[in-house]
């Protein structure tokens, strides 16, 4: 069984109903660790020494977060600006996230439809992410395909259900060994 660590950042969570629900549905499982950023440090001052030491212990990183401005909100990039750091994370002796797995779990008010290039941003989602994909090579992680549920302002009870039950099962499958080459073609 993999451990998992889930870092959540989320500045409005009390207002977003999607990412209360994806939340709720991991919270309390076996070896599945979350790490709500904003709730840690709502000063902004991140204990580098703790999450290196969560970091650490973990084989599946998965940074949680909705999409801002075609990015991360502000914490969690200022997480993987201070938490990263050279020495440890990358660069010589930088070994310490050497073969983990890391993805992100993101959120978007636009339709999948909208994250195509002929959509209204121009770009597919994993567009937008190329600056996570290449912080996880520069750390000698493994990038997975991400955990994309888009929509959020117009997504059904159901609909939303059926995301946080898809959410739940895949971190699961992450935890209990399954082929992670599997989630490369998610």
């Amino acid at each position: 069984m993999r451990k998992v660590l889930v870092l959540f950042a989320h500045p409005k969570f009390e207002h977003s109903e999607v990412n209360q629900a994806l939340i709720k549905a991991i919270t309390g499982l076996e070896n599945i660790e979350i790490r709500d950023l904003y709730e840690l440090y709502p000063d902004f001052n991140i204990s580098i020494q703790k999450e290196q030491e969560a970091l650490f212990e973990a084989e599946v990183v998965i940074w949680h977060h909705p999409i801002y401005w075609y990015s991360c909100p502000p914490l969690m990039k200022q997480w993987i600006d201070l938490v990263l750091e050279f020495a440890w994370a990358y660069g010589p002796g930088g070994i310490y996230l050497k073969g983990k797995y890391i993805l992100n779990a993101i959120t978007t008010g636009g339709s999948q439809e909208a994250y195509q290039h002929q959509g209204r941003n121009n770009y597919e989602i994993g567009d937008f992410l190329r600056p996570f994909e290449q912080t996880a090579r520069l750390c000698h992680m493994h990038y997975l395909a991400p955990f994309h549920v888009a929509g959020t302002h117009k997504i059904t009870d159901q609909q939303l259900l059926q995301k946080a039950h898809s959410y739940k099962e895949f971190l699961l499958n992450l935890r209990d060994g399954a082929d992670i080459s599997q989630f490369n073609n998610r």
